[in-house]
This record gives C-alpha cells, structure tokens and sequence, in this order.
C-alpha cells in the first residue's frame, strides 16, 4: 500500500507557473506509473497527466499540452506537475494517483490509490 500526499496549490494569476508534488509513502513509489488528474466544481474528475514507473513514457490530456510537464524522482519518492501559462479553465483540485504497473493510463478507474488533493486557483 502506499500513500501519498499532494502539496504546492495555491492561488495564481493568469498566465503564471505553480509546480505541483505528490510525496509517496509506504511501499516504493518505483513500483508504480502515476497521473495527475483534476476535478473543478460541478464537473467529473478528469485526466490530466501520466508517466510511466521508469519515468521515459508521458501522456497529456489536450488541454494542458505544452503548457504542463509530469516528471518524477523515484530516489526521492516524489512526483511533480510543472504547469506553466495558467489559464482560468485549470482552476480545481488537483489529484495524484498510482497505479501498481509499469505502464501509465489516462483512466482514472485503473489507478490504485489517490490523495487528498491540492487547490489550484487561477484568476484574472
């Protein structure tokens, strides 16, 4: 099993960066692919990021693509979202979540465990 923790959300403006980090506890966060997903008000949970268990495989959801990076530390148990050029439209909560597989997936269903979740707020 394995927990995680997601830090970093905050209030932005427009066009600003924040970087996102989702700390893993428990079993070795190598053991699993993780995604970034994000869920705004009213509106289902949706895929935003994935990266395979090495690290050498991404995946974006269109709406973030060029403007969000997913990276990972496997040494230090820690993955990240690098988002850049925000936009009013990236306000919500952003999840972490991790899968026990190598591969990554854009299907929130397939992951395994989830955190708490972070607040992004973009505004104008």
């Amino acid at each position: 099993q394995v927990q995680l923790v997601e830090s970093g959300g905050r209030l932005v403006q427009a066009g600003g960066s924040l970087r996102l980090s989702c700390a893993a506890s428990g079993r070795a966060f190598i053991s699993y692919a993780m995604g970034w997903f994000r869920q705004a008000p009213g509106k289902e949970r949706e895929f935003v990021a994935t990266i395979s268990r090495n690290g050498l495989s991404t995946d974006y959801a269109d709406s973030v693509k060029g403007r969000f990076t997913i990276s990972r530390d496997n040494d230090k148990n820690t993955g990240y979202l690098q988002m850049n050029s925000l936009k009013l439209e990236d306000t919500a909560v952003y999840y972490c979540a991790v899968r026990a597989t190598a591969l990554r997936s854009t299907t929130t269903r397939q992951y395994d465990y989830w955190g708490q979740g972070t607040q992004v707020t973009v505004s104008s």
